[in-house]
């Protein structure tokens, strides 16, 4: 039974399945049986080998066929069998009693138990003796050269082929002959070159899995294994077979060669495939089974003294590197001034990288020592590293590749190695090499045309193997793996020198930063605490509840204190970005927050968006005032009543407010204007230029606000906002909340009177049944001795002082905590206290409110009833997150 001919054409020839050909080599024969042992498929000359007919022993157990002391030998190294590519191997078996013994070879194949034998040849060696004897030969090469062409030798005299060559592969899948033993008088292929097409990446994929195969006789007839399909349609894989036929395409090519028998054996070195012994014999030939196990035996074993010596002069160069790394480093340490001199910079790197020049590139300016390309093309070069080289050491021996018209400079420089030593700007160091003019020889025109082959039009094996000569040019010695990794080394090196010297120049900028971010801190917290000490002094100087105006004043104390908070949230945004753009959003949430409890009844939206601090400042006051006007007169003052607060940009990029109310009593146009209104309607036109439209209809008020877009920042692609700037969930309470401090005493550590009272009054608000206040560390740690609060609320700055011994002490008894500040993001915590809640000044009833009860670890109560849960940063804002 004929197997169908496999077309093969232009468009699968580098794809050629030649692992499941559906065929193997006259030499032997093949049987696969399923996981119990039954036979599944056979070769179509087994009855050539064993006297049995395919048809009589498809579907029969193999005990049918085989002795029994055969097949438990077979089964005891099937058990041995470790790993996807194993295979074992039997020598002289007797498979069927009166036949001849048999090699054997035994791997696993999807579920298939593959067996492939062929005559023994008789041969009996001590295998271990020989490979030791070729091994030491080879041990005794002084340089690789050396080593290749002894092992070529090696290969030769064991399988008695008429050339033997060590076949290097390239990077680019192209390989050179660089080792060779061949019969006198039939030339030599040393030196020469072959282009990766002569070898697929299929090939070079089986030669990784199976390191041995053999080609006996190009012109002999293949023979199918029958049925060629399994019940799922499938057919065998021969990854692993020894007998395996052979590709159309291949057997061409070895018959243009003039070569009949062939035999490859890979050499594997660090996992990869480094190359191959490749055979060929000018008539047929195939060593006997036992020769080749010890060839590819030997091939393992000159696969690793290979990887020894690779490894051993990568280690004696990396070596000499780190040397002249440390000599940088030394000399670099005790004169500064080297670095401004690119010839000695030059000197040192080119004693690890051979180069022709140097050129160093460094914030736009540049130096150059030896060969190097013309002024304007380096900084072509610069550029186009840019796009390339990302950060890590670039090299190529063809800049042409990378930049239009390097052709014009490859005399001086055609190659280069670039080490990035910064990120932004990025600096070089470009090391160049000039252009190696070389004859290659390859076996053969390494473009392969297209022609009518014997498979039809499709990509044919070159008709000729004489020397074919190209001239490269344009070209330079190419940077190596291990000049590679010598480059990165040198990389950290020059960065460290780079960086050192920049901390030097920019010691004094940091110094400078570091000075003016804490006079930030300082005038933002003085700020604060003035805010907080006006709010302390008009509350203070309200009058008792009996005397007669009094309810007048109070209602005017809350107005102040209404819009000096206003003032004190829209600060504390600003400062938080270090007075810069601050999000419109977090304007918002805070000053509505601050007043409305259901969060339902007014609603926001429109796109992120940053204000500059003069706009912040302004539109807190308006959005102040209107949100209280609209809690006591507006749709916020009855339970019906809705509010939105919509905003876009218009053509120009100014942005448009758009404030609208309903559902709530009939309007009336105010028959005087007070300071509410006041701000409302021209504090936008006065302070930003802007423009403000108000509308008293009777269902509803609406307003339309106009800012300049000179006010206005939009963030970034992708931007979403810290948490912080997230719209809040309006938790403050508008009614006092409960007396959650009922019966407690408190420990209040607070430096200023005002301030101090101020937040006695609140915590006293909250059910506190005594408040003792303390103004120094002394003070407060006496207070706790003499008798212990229930819980804390430490003012973390304390004149030139803080609070944090106080904070230990009150940790070590157990007695719940947490602190205060005005400086907001810059307030920095012991680590034992960096969980602690953080209450930004100046206080507030509700803030210290939801701080109790985050700290006593009750639930807070719902929405617009009373505290919700504070957001526990602390960078000191209290905002509630949802």
């Amino acid at each position: 039974m004929n197997e169908p001919v496999r077309s093969v054409d232009l468009t699968n020839c580098d794809r050629e399945p030649i692992h499941i050909l559906g065929a193997i080599q006259p030499i032997g024969f093949l049987i696969a049986l399923t996981s119990d042992w039954m036979i599944a498929r056979v070769s179509a000359n087994i009855a050539d080998h064993v006297g049995r007919e395919p048809d009589a022993l498809l579907g029969k157990p193999l005990n049918a066929l085989f002795a029994g002391q055969a097949i438990h030998d077979l089964r005891n190294r099937t058990i041995m069998l470790r790993g996807v590519d194993a295979v074992e191997r039997l020598f002289d078996l007797e498979l069927v009693a009166g036949r001849p013994n048999f090699d054997v070879a035994i791997h696993l194949s999807e579920g298939n138990v593959v067996i492939e034998a062929e005559p023994s040849s008789g041969e009996h060696r001590e295998s271990t003796g020989v490979v030791r004897s070729m091994i030491a030969r080879l041990d005794q090469c002084a340089d690789l050269p050396a080593f290749f062409r002894e092992g070529a030798r090696q290969v030769r005299g064991l399988t008695e082929f008429d050339r033997v060559m060590v076949y290097r592969f390239a990077p680019d899948g192209s390989g050179e002959v660089v080792g060779e033993a061949s019969k006198h008088g039939i030339g030599t292929f040393l030196g020469l070159r072959y282009p990766a097409s002569d070898i697929p990446q299929q090939a070079r994929e089986l030669y990784k899995r199976n390191l041995l195969r053999v080609i006996a006789d190009v012109d002999a007839s293949s023979v199918p294994i029958l049925p060629s399909l399994d019940p799922t349609g499938r057919p065998l894989d021969l990854s692993l077979s020894m007998l395996r036929s052979v590709s159309p395409i291949h057997i061409e090519y070895l018959r243009n060669m003039g070569v009949r028998a062939s035999l490859s054996i890979s050499i594997i070195v660090d996992g990869r495939l480094w190359g191959l012994f490749a055979c060929h014999h000018y008539s047929p030939r195939c060593p006997s089974f036992e020769r080749r196990a010890v060839s590819e035996l030997f091939s393992q074993m000159f696969s690793m003294r290979l990887e020894r010596r690779e490894r051993q002069e990568h280690v004696a160069y990396e070596r000499r590197a780190r040397d002249v790394s440390d000599q940088l480093l030394g000399a670099i340490a005790s004169n500064e001034t080297l670095l401004q001199d690119p010839d000695w910079l030059a000197d040192i790197l080119m004693r690890a990288l051979p180069a022709d020049g140097m050129g160093v590139w460094i914030a736009g300016s540049y130096a150059f020592s030896g060969v190097t390309p013309p002024t304007d093309e380096f900084r072509r070069i610069i550029r186009a590293l840019n796009g390339t080289a990302a950060g890590k050491v670039f090299a190529t021996d063809h800049i042409g590749s990378i930049l239009d018209g390097a052709g014009s400079f490859a005399s001086t420089a055609a190659g280069l190695l670039a080490i990035p030593i910064s990120r932004s700007p990025r600096d070089y160091v470009v090391l160049f090499r000039s252009e190696l003019v070389r004859a290659v020889r390859w076996g053969g025109d390494p473009h392969k045309p297209v022609e009518f082959g014997p498979n039809g039009p499709r990509l044919t094996p070159r008709q000729s193997f004489e020397e074919w000569k190209e001239l490269v040019q344009g070209k330079s010695q190419p940077f190596s793996p291990a000049e590679l990794r010598v480059a990165e080394t040198l990389r950290a090196t020059l960065i460290e020198v780079v960086l050192r010297l920049a901390d030097e120049a920019t010691a004094e900028r940091q110094q400078a930063s570091a000075r003016q971010e804490l006079l930030i801190a300082e005038l933002n917290h003085r700020v604060r605490n003035i805010l907080g000490v006006i709010r302390g002094l008009i509350r203070q100087s309200q009058p008792p509840e009996d005397p007669a105006g009094a309810q007048a004043i109070r209602d005017f104390v809350r107005l102040v204190d209404g819009r000096i908070h206003a003032l004190a949230r829209a600060h504390n945004q600003i400062t938080d970005d270090h007075w810069g753009p601050a999000p419109m959003q977090a304007l918002i949430d805070a000053e509505t927050a601050a007043i409305v409890g259901d969060k339902e009844r007014l609603t926001s939206e429109g796109k992120p968006l940053l204000l500059k601090p003069q706009a912040y400042s302004t539109l807190a006051l308006l959005l102040h005032e209107l949100v209280t006007n609209s809690t006591k007169y507006g749709s916020l003052s009855v339970p019906t009543g809705r509010t939105r607060l919509g905003w876009h940009l218009d053509p120009r990029g100014d942005l448009i407010l758009q404030w609208s109310e309903s559902d709530g009593p009939p309007v009336k146009q105010p028959r005087r204007k007070g300071f509410g209104t006041t701000i409302i309607e021209r504090s936008i036109a006065y302070d930003l230029g802007g423009a403000a439209e108000v509308n008293y209809a009777l269902k509803g008020i609406t307003a339309t606000f106009r800012i300049p877009a000179r006010h206005v920042v939009e963030p970034k692609p992708g931007y979403a906002g810290p948490a912080r700037y997230k719209r809040s969930a309006p938790g403050h309470p508008q009614a006092p909340p409960s007396q959650i401090l009922k019966g407690q005493s408190v420990l209040l550590v607070e430096d200023s009177l005002i301030i101090a009272l101020d937040a006695e009054d609140i915590l006293y608000r909250l059910g506190a049944d005594s408040v003792v206040t303390a103004a120094t560390i002394e003070a407060a740690l006496d207070a706790i001795e003499h008798a212990c609060p229930a819980l804390a609320l430490l003012d973390i700055n304390l004149g030139d002082r803080n609070s944090f011994p106080i904070a230990h002490r009150l940790h070590d008894l157990g007695i719940p905590l947490f602190f205060a500040t005005g400086y907001g993001e810059q307030a920095q915590l012991p680590m034992e206290h960096r969980s602690r809640i953080v209450v930004q000044k100046p206080y507030t009833l509700e803030a210290v409110a939801r701080a109790v009860y985050e700290l006593i670890g009750e639930p807070a109560p719902a929405e617009g009833t009373a505290a919700a849960r504070p957001d526990t940063r602390a960078d000191g804002s209290t905002s509630t997150l949802r």
